[in-house]
Parts: structure tokens; sequence; C-alpha cells
């Protein structure tokens, strides 16, 4: 425990210097998280809202588990080190993403974990790049177990100087892929861009106040992004929320109420809701008054 109260100590009294907020006079003990949480909450009049709720989510990273953010097991981008050795160096040169997990006919049985960056160098500093020279330069797996809270992943990537890890639940099958910039994001993230790329690729605001969004996208995200309050509970995207309020795979065109939102389904494909309308009930009241 003593590592993560040095841990949310330092960050936020980091934070706080360069905010221009006074830790002088606590400086010499180890504050709790409602303590300083205490001292944020009373230095409004010296930082912006902006600043102070970067400082909160700081304290709040026990409160998110790796299960929130992690990329989930159908988004994670592998190579089957069994493929034909010229449509691994395709998927490669053509991969977008700086971390590739090579696996063996199943994501399951996956092996390790190749930096692309890497794997571009030894293709030009080698005469012959070869599936046996890949697999040297990969690093081992390091595994998640879900639900662990960010602050102590945050931690535990520190100690174990890893980046990276792949989530996995309790019968070891793996869930998703976490990353140190994914918890970083959670903390800062809502200050540098409006929402993620990944998200702004999975919604589309229409002018009469509904939203176009993909099943696949997660509701805590979506939350974050328009003020929203769908539940976050246990499902972790669109789909799964519908799919528990309902408790039936709907037919396109079924709507649904879940808490103060009005959803239509859009598009069902392969036993999954691929997308959907949302209208905040209060949209919809003041359309219908207009």
């Amino acid at each position: 425990m003593m590592p993560l109260v040095w841990l949310l100590n330092t960050i936020t009294r980091i934070l706080m210097r360069m905010m221009g907020i006074r830790t002088d006079t606590v400086i010499s003990s180890a504050l709790s998280k409602d303590e300083l949480r205490t001292i944020v909450n009373e230095s409004r009049s010296q930082i912006s809202r902006r600043n102070q709720d970067m400082l909160l989510s700081v304290l709040d990273l026990e409160k998110v588990s790796v299960n929130d953010i992690m990329v989930p097991r159908n988004e994670i981008v592998g190579i089957d080190i069994n493929d034909d050795w010229k449509s691994i160096v395709r998927q490669l040169t053509h991969s977008p993403h700086g971390r590739i997990v090579l696996y063996r006919d199943s994501l399951d049985d996956a092996i390790s974990m190749l930096r692309v960056r890497e794997a571009y160098r030894l293709m030009t500093e080698k005469k012959e790049f070869t599936k046996e020279i890949m697999l040297r330069a990969a690093d081992e797996i390091y595994f998640v177990p879900e639900g662990t809270p960010l602050s102590t992943q945050l931690v535990k990537f520190q100690r174990n100087k890893k980046k990276v890890g792949l989530v996995v639940d309790e019968y070891g099958d793996i869930q998703g892929l976490v990353t140190v910039e994914d918890i970083l994001e959670e903390i800062v993230g809502d200050f540098t861009t409006s929402m993620s790329p990944t998200l702004a690729e999975e919604v589309t605001p229409l002018n009469d106040g509904t939203v176009i969004i993909d099943g696949s996208a997660n509701v805590r995200e979506i939350n974050k992004a328009f003020n929203w309050h769908l539940p976050e509970d246990e499902a972790r995207t669109v789909n799964g929320i519908i799919l528990e309020a309902l408790e039936e795979i709907p037919v396109p065109g079924t709507r649904v109420r879940i808490e103060q939102y009005d959803i239509d389904i859009l598009d069902v494909q392969d036993n999954m809701i691929k997308q959907v309308k949302v209208m905040p009930v209060k949209s919809l009241r003041e359309s219908v008054a207009e």
C-alpha cells in the first residue's frame, strides 16, 4: 500500500506545485486521498476547473479498473506466427500500432509482444529478416488480472518496468490490452482533446440532439464526452448495456429506454448491436415542446 500512497502524494504534489498551490505546510507527512482531495477542493480560487479536475482524476484512479479502459479482445491487433512469412511481414509494415501481440493459432496462445519500431529497425539493419529474428526481438508477455484498479496497475507497471499488458480473467483467457499510456490518458486525456480518436470514429452527433453510436463504443467514454449518465456498473459497451436491459438480442427498429435515454436499434449483425441512435429524454421533450 505504501508505494501507492507515495505515488498519489508525489503526482498530486507535483501537479499542485505546477499550478501554484502551496504544499510546504504538508510536505513532511504523507496525506490520505481524502486530505489531498480537500486541499484540491479548497484551492478552487487558485486553479482553473480544468486543472482541478485533473488533480481529482489522479485521486480517483483506484475507482477505475483496467477493464474500464482496456482495448477489448476483439480489437487487439495480433499476428499469428503460423501465417505465411510474407503475410507476417505485410502485416508488420502496414500496422498503425506501436506494439503487436504474437500468437499461435489463437490469441489465447499469445507468446510475446513485438515492438513494431524494433521490427522496422531489424528489417533495415539485417540482411535477412527472418521469423526467428523477429521472435528473438519480441518481449515476454506481461499479464494483468482483470479488475485491477488503475492506481495499483500504474504502480505495477513502474515496478516491473513494463508499458503494456494483456488483461486476463480468472480462467487465464485474454480479455483485453492495457498500456501505461491508457492510464495516463485517463488522467489528462479529457484536457487535451474533446474526445479520444477512437470514440470520435464511433459517434456522430446530429443537429436534432441525437447521437449515432457504434455498439462497440465504450459507455464510460461516452458519458465523459457528452456528460451523460448511462449505467457503467456491469457492461462496458453500448451493445452490452442494451443486451443487459432487454435480456435478448433485439431486431433493428427496437426502441429501449435506459435511464433517461431513448435508444433506437439501427443495425444488428452476428448477434451484436452494431449501431444505435441515442436521444436524451430531456432533448426529446424539448423537441416536442418546440
